[in-house]
Formats: structure tokens, sequence, C-alpha cells
């Protein structure tokens, strides 16, 4: 099973209220960002995280929520069963950047302040691809792309 089909899988068995929002298998996108830019242990977890970022402030890659109110549930529980995903390998600080991740969004989000994309990558690289020396630019102009298309 593809990191895709395990996220969709485990939404759609978690409720049918989050299966119901997933799109069309045609219509969604298969598109790693920051996840190649960190360790590949924390692949699944990452793209759990950001496709629930994107479920809240962009354009998600596998959902389309029906109303406000599916998408600011359905982001959270991506939220937290990314973070699961992490804490099951047993890595602490990874938990630790994610959550600050998460919050420093929220709060850029609120201030309407720029940043969430740089802060992404730089958690990413902190996950550790190759000593954490991977360059961000492709992952931050997708991450731009996906965020300016936002409904």
């Amino acid at each position: 099973m593809t990191l895709w089909q395990t996220i969709a899988a485990e939404a759609e068995r978690e409720s049918a209220l989050w299966g119901n929002s997933l799109r069309p298998e045609a219509d969604r996108e298969h598109e790693p960002v920051f996840s190649e830019l960190a360790a590949e242990r924390f692949a699944l977890g990452l793209e759990t995280i950001y496709e629930g970022y994107l479920v809240h402030y962009g354009r998600p890659r596998l959902f389309a929520p029906p109303d406000p109110d599916a998408a600011l549930l359905l982001g959270d529980y991506l939220y937290a069963h990314g973070l699961v995903r992490i804490a099951e390998l047993g890595e602490l600080d990874a938990i630790r950047r994610l959550a600050d991740l998460i919050s420093r969004c929220a709060r850029l989000r609120a201030e309407g302040q720029p940043g969430d994309g740089e802060a992404w990558a730089e958690t990413a690289v902190g996950l550790g691809r190759d000593g954490g020396h991977a360059e961000p630019g492709g992952a931050l102009a997708t991450h731009a792309r996906r965020i300016d298309s936002a409904p």
C-alpha cells in the first residue's frame, strides 16, 4: 500500500465523514512535498500532518471536505494521526518539532504573516535526510502553489 493509499484508507476507516470527504481516486494528487526533505521513516507522518495543514489552509491533495466545519475537524484528525505515526517511532524530538511547527503556522496564519513554507522546510530538513542538508526550493514552490490556489 502506498503512503497515499494508507492515509486515505485509515481516514476512511476512522470515519464515514472522512471517507466521504475523499476526492475521487482519479482526482487525488500523489505528490510528496516536505517528506522528501526528511528522513524516510518520517514520510507517512509528515505527509499526513501536511495534508491536515492543506485541509485547513490550502488545497488538499486527497480530500475535498463538504464544508468548513468538516474541514476543520478533518484537518485536526490528520494533524493528530500524523503525530501518532511519528510517536510510534519513539522520537520525542520529532514530535516536539512537529507540534511547534503546527503551532507556529497557526500563529502565522492567524496574524496574516508569511513564513509558513519556510517553517515547513526548516522542520522537514531538521527531521534529517542525509544529515539535514537538503535544498528546500522545490518543496517551497509546490507549497506556495497549494496555498495560493486555496478556495
